[in-house]
């Protein structure tokens, strides 16, 4: 996967403000490969309280994990964009959900109930699940907030990586583009386009001592 030029540049200048710890999947090793089963998951819906399982999309066509959280404004920038890439794909036979794994202990605006006020306030129409042991975030080898993974037929990862090439201050639009072109193959059972560009945004806030080797 490749990280563009300008999304390079914006880790250093957001490392050097000292606001953003920036994570990107670009060049790191240990990562689920392709065709790597989804991992068993039962987790709260932060809205609902239900919980939800892979089982509940059994017989779907895909799955889209997004990994998320509130405080991040990499995620900020794109959370009407996946909002909207929900509701577009309504109906089809493609399952998608959010999960936040962050530790709400240094991050409060990710504890469950500030992320229910922002899947009402965005009119999520998908899942919203909270992982508070991080080890669904661990089985996916999650690195930032957001980062993307489709698990196609058989449940079997076929993309991994960013929404799109938009980022906070580089005056692209957020479309989606990556992810509805991969939701958009997997769907017409045509190959998953090439290159898969590297997730980018802000590192998952593991628990003291919890930290994956990878």
């Amino acid at each position: 996967m490749r990280q563009s030029g300008i999304a390079s540049a914006l880790v250093g200048v957001v490392l050097a403000a000292g606001t953003v710890f920036a994570a990107s999947t670009e060049g790191k090793g240990g990562l689920l490969p392709m065709g790597s089963p989804a991992p068993a998951f039962r987790l709260p819906d932060v809205v609902s309280g239900r919980t939800v399982s892979l089982e509940d999309f059994a017989g779907r066509t895909g799955l889209l994990i997004m990994v998320a959280c509130r405080h991040c404004p990499y995620v900020q920038h794109v959370r009407e964009g996946m909002a909207t890439l929900a509701r577009d794909y309504e109906g089809q036979d493609v399952g998608i959900i959010a999960i936040s794994a962050n530790d709400p202990a240094g991050y409060s605006e990710d504890a469950p109930e500030s992320l229910k006020e922002m899947a009402v306030e965005s009119e999520f129409i998908f899942p919203l699940l909270f992982d508070e042991t991080q080890e669904t975030a661990k089985a996916l080898t999650a690195v930032a907030t957001p980062d993307f993974f489709l698990f196609g037929r058989e449940r079997r990862l076929v993309y991994r990586g960013q929404f799109d090439g938009s980022r906070p201050g580089n005056d692209t639009p957020v479309t989606g583009q990556d992810v509805r072109a991969a939701l958009d193959a997997l769907l017409a059972d045509q190959p998953i386009p090439e290159p898969q560009h590297a997730a980018f945004g802000c590192s998952i806030k593991w628990k003291p001592g919890n930290a994956p080797a990878y």
